[in-house]
């Protein structure tokens, strides 16, 4: 490891901070260094918060201030052009004075790309580009997606009994463990949305809600064509944004809005560009059957997590069948009692 990935990888450590707290915007951090010592450190905390240069900025002590025209700034993603929540950093940089700027890699935003760092380039900054470029993408690979494809990274997400079955027609059956449970509850206090389908929330009236984790609870979506699930179920209750996708109109209440789509066309590829344009950058599916095999099918999706339990379904007649794939397992450990299985489709 060189000394650039070094403290590039310092960056990717701080931007982690930011994890389900910045969206829409990616996660940042930011290191100052001078003479092999870092003297200012920060990542972006909040959406609409300061962001990670400005915060490393801020955190130089006055005696190194004088030390900033011959420091190096290592930032993980391409700093910011234009005015939104917070001003330009690569403004503030070149204001602040340096001469060396290392990024990890370009945001793939249309009102950044290149523009930072041509900014930077026309002021007489000395910038490299690309220093772990792949792990700075991957950390960021929600907000890419989104950018780049134009819909949230979707994350598949079931519970199978050992001989693959996810439950029982119309009646709610607990697969997994106490600690499968908690790690699904920090899951979702990452993502910004959740949804299930028709059929599930019938059968198990969930909340999608953080209970056994801290976090912020997901936007809730719900695919409702005919609108039967009852108004006294924990989905429809406003607690939390919930948006319902639906052939009927209907007036909003409160936390709670339904979306018109055309069920005779693409459903999915109708709900994918109304969450983009909500700037909903990632999605766990937490379906039925019929629901995750649609995204499967279509595939609309970037990784799945599948929990198998050690359990065997004893009424096998009315079963439901847990969806079948062919992608690509990059990892598996055990939670509790129960396997957990990863799989990526992304190229």
């Amino acid at each position: 490891m060189n000394i650039h990935e070094k403290y590039m990888k310092c960056c990717m450590e701080l931007a982690q901070n930011g994890m389900g707290k910045v969206a829409p915007n990616p996660m940042v951090g930011c290191v100052i260094v001078h003479k092999d010592k870092i003297i200012g450190k920060g990542y972006h905390e909040k959406y609409g918060f300061a962001h990670a240069e400005v915060n490393a900025i801020n955190s130089v002590e006055t005696r190194n201030l004088a030390s900033l025209r011959e420091a190096t700034l290592y930032v993980n993603i391409e700093p910011c052009s234009h005015f939104g929540k917070t001003p330009p950093c690569a403004d503030l940089i070149i204001k602040t004075g340096f001469k060396y700027v290392v990024i990890g890699t370009l945001d793939p935003n249309s009102l950044v790309t290149g523009r930072g760092l041509q900014k930077l380039v026309s002021s007489g900054c000395d910038v490299k580009v690309g220093i772990l470029e792949k792990e700075c993408r991957e950390l960021n690979k929600r907000f890419f997606t989104f950018h780049e494809k134009k819909r949230p990274y979707v994350i598949l997400k079931w519970a199978q009994t050992k001989d693959k079955y996810m439950g029982i027609t119309n009646c709610r059956l607990q697969i997994t463990g106490h600690e499968t449970a908690k790690l699904v509850h920090q899951w979702r206090g990452e993502e910004q949305s959740i949804m299930v389908g028709t059929n599930t929330a019938l059968t198990d009236n969930p909340k999608l809600t953080i209970r056994k984790a801290k976090g912020s609870n997901p936007t809730r979506i719900l695919i409702d064509r005919q609108l039967k699930i009852p108004s006294s179920f924990h989905l429809l209750d406003g607690s939390v944004p919930t948006i319902v996708f639906t052939s009927r109109k209907i007036a909003a209440k409160k936390n709670l809005e339904y979306v018109v789509v055309d069920f005779k066309k693409d459903t999915l590829k109708q709900v994918m560009q109304e969450l983009h344009h909500r700037e909903i950058q990632s999605l766990i599916v937490e379906g039925g059957v019929q629901l995750l095999t649609s995204f499967i099918e279509n595939d609309l999706w970037d990784e799945a997590k599948v929990f198998t339990a050690e359990k065997s379904l004893s009424v096998k007649a009315d079963g439901r069948g847990a969806p079948m794939m062919k992608a690509k397992r990059v990892g598996s450990k055990k939670v509790g009692s129960d396997l957990l299985e990863l799989y990526d489709n992304r190229e």
